[in-house]
This record gives C-alpha cells, sequence and structure tokens, in this order.
C-alpha cells in the first residue's frame, strides 16, 4: 500500500497517477479561476 492510499483517500486505486493527475489539473484550475476572477475584480481588468 503506498502513502496516497490512506487517510482521507481510502479506497483501492487512489495513488494511479492519471488519478492524482487529473485532481491536480482540477485544483490548479480552480486556483488559477479564483486568481483571475479575484484580479478581475479588484482592479476591473477587461
Amino acid at each position: 500500500m503506498s502513502d496516497l492510499n490512506r487517510g482521507i483517500m481510502k479506497f483501492e486505486g487512489a495513488d494511479k497517477p492519471v488519478l492524482v493527475g487529473v485532481s491536480a489539473i482540477l485544483v490548479l484550475g480552480a486556483i488559477t479561476g479564483l486568481i483571475i476572477w479575484a484580479l478581475k475584480t479588484a482592479y476591473s481588468m477587461g
């Protein structure tokens, strides 16, 4: 059992590279979207 298959991620296959990659893309995309939204709101850009 790898370290990624413990804690909150207690299901078989939680440490698959595809799932880790998709999760990373979703998290980074959400953070990027929030930063862009914050800049547009704060500075009335575009």
